[in-house]
């Protein structure tokens, strides 16, 4: 089983801790104040932007040995698409897993997107789709479908952008898609379809994932919890001719010792709370705190129990990708693979 860590882009806003002054590190409005003491100046004045902060946290997580970045899909934060493309060209190997809302947009367009975007990044492009929210937020959006309808819309979407990728001519009619002798032909053709990540935990997402999807992502859980999920989800996809991997999204805060991380993980929360409103996307709690042997050791006891795809965060993204892959993935990799060896 082939083991794989993605490092989560902070799209929406970073901090160092919960209370840094400013959400979207390394960007500052103009009547901001600095984010230095009085007498303090900022060499960078307003040279360096958010773009510029994402692009650092990607070339981290390539260099540290990670093997693909998320770019989440955000309501209030910068589009994952033109980040993918504006990282795309600063990362030598790592997969650029974007995350989008399939009701924004045409799937033929999306395919042919993803075509492009194949040929210029070497087949590095992944899919995650994002769960569509209530429906007062999906109308704010201008998207008036009914709760019942959003996993079989996300279906026929995944149908429609697989086959005009693959055949052409390619014929489809359904209740919100349908293409007539469609399908890519010249240097858009036979282009590898993106890597399709699916999450959600009804029997209804996990049946929509069984059909779909190549990874199913699991929101952090006990890993006997986990089994039990990504056992239905293996049954489900069999029944189907398929077979689906499991992915994990977890936030982490590892460091030398379990005290220093419990001492930097309350600190994170008596800051969050002090300013909720402002804080929450950004220094939530961590769901897995410990030292580093600790963590290795339970993300070890997660891939024992199935998963096979870790999507990992931690605030602040740039100097904690760099943490976790020196002091984390190195010996996760080298217990995963010695298991393996013993199992063959």
């Amino acid at each position: 089983m082939t083991i794989e860590f993605i490092w989560q882009l902070p799209t929406g806003g970073d901090g160092r801790y919960g209370e840094a002054a400013i959400l979207r590190r390394g960007e500052r409005a103009a009547d901001a104040a600095s984010p230095y003491s009085d007498g303090v100046s900022d060499p960078r004045g307003k040279r360096f932007n958010y773009y510029d902060y994402l692009h650092q946290v990607a070339r981290a997580a390539d260099l540290s040995g990670f093997d693909g970045v998320r770019i989440s899909h955000d309501l209030q934060g910068e589009e994952s698409w033109i980040v993918a493309g504006y990282i795309a060209r600063g990362t030598r190997r790592i997969k650029l897993v974007t995350e989008f809302d399939a009701a924004w947009g045409s799937a033929v367009y999306a395919a042919k997107n993803a075509a492009s975007f194949q040929r210029f990044t070497g087949g590095r492009l992944a899919w995650q789709i994002a769960p569509s929210g209530a429906a007062d937020e999906r109308r704010r959006h201008a998207d008036f479908v009914e709760d019942a309808d959003v996993l079989p819309r996300i279906d026929e979407f995944l149908t429609v952008a697989r086959g005009v990728l693959t055949t052409a001519p390619f014929n489809f009619k359904g209740k919100f898609f349908e293409v007539g002798e469609g399908g890519f032909r010249g240097t858009l053709a036979n282009n590898p379809v993106p890597k399709i990540y699916l999450s959600g935990t009804s029997e209804a997402s996990f049946a929509l994932s069984a059909c779909q999807a190549d990874v199913h992502v699991l929101d952090a859980a006990p890993p006997e919890v986990l089994r039990e999920q990504a056992a239905r989800l293996a049954a489900l996809a069999a029944a189907e001719g398929r077979q689906l991997a499991i992915g994990l999204r977890i936030s982490v805060l590892a460091r030398e010792t379990e005290d220093e991380a419990r001492h930097d993980a309350a600190i994170y929360r008596s800051q969050a709370a002090a300013d909720s409103e402002r804080t929450a996307h950004v220094a939530g709690p961590a769901a897995l705190i410990g030292s580093f042997e600790q963590v290795t050791n339970r993300l070890a006891e997660y891939a024992a129990a199935g998963v096979s795809s870790f999507l990992l965060s931690a605030v602040p993204h740039l100097e904690e990708a760099y943490r976790l892959g020196e002091n984390v993935l190195p010996a996760l990799r080298e217990r995963l693979a010695a298991g393996q060896r013993q199992a063959a």
